[in-house]
């Protein structure tokens, strides 16, 4: 087992907020409101919910301030009325886009994080969860690395990457 795999561990992982559904590879957007529309029509395919609707909750919450995370990565996140659980859409970026984010980076991996309206506690648990995992040194590398959805996901269930 890897440093990155070890470090992720149950807790810190993706496990059980993403599955293969959830990843895109490759997300070729070239502005911020454009990566929240297609992250809000890829998300409402997932939850049966209207993409206007989710578009709206994220803009409304980016208005609050940005949800740029650093590193290169945005964790947009919101609260929907019907959501089952927590889930994530994990995108990576073939190209950085400005995104506000704390350290003033661009951004090339997003995950939206949705969430049960009442969800409170189990949000936040949801998003210290994510942002444990980014944070781990060779997180980001191998995200950045794999070649595919499959390799992205092994990443994120805090496997080894298989990238080739």
């Amino acid at each position: 087992m890897n440093a990155a795999s070890s470090a992720f561990g149950q807790a810190g992982s993706f496990v059980g907020l993403v599955s293969a559904e959830g990843v895109i590879p490759a997300l070729p957007v070239l502005a911020k409101d454009a990566a929240l529309l297609a992250l809000a029509r890829h998300a409402s395919a997932l939850v049966g919910q209207s993409a206007m609707l989710i578009l709206e909750r994220l803009r409304m919450r980016e208005a609050l301030g940005p949800t740029g995370f650093g590193g290169g990565v945005a964790i947009p996140h919101v609260r929907l009325a019907d959501l089952p659980a927590c889930l994530a859409v994990v995108a990576r970026l073939p190209e950085p886009i400005e995104w506000g984010a704390v350290d003033g980076q661009p951004v090339d991996i997003l995950v939206l994080l949705l969430s049960p309206e009442g969800a409170g506690a189990d949000h936040l648990k949801a998003l210290a969860r994510v942002s444990r995992a980014l944070r781990d040194p060779e997180t980001l590398p191998a995200l950045r690395a794999a070649t595919d959805a499959d390799a992205m996901l092994a990443v994120l269930a805090g496997q080894s990457a298989v990238a080739a």
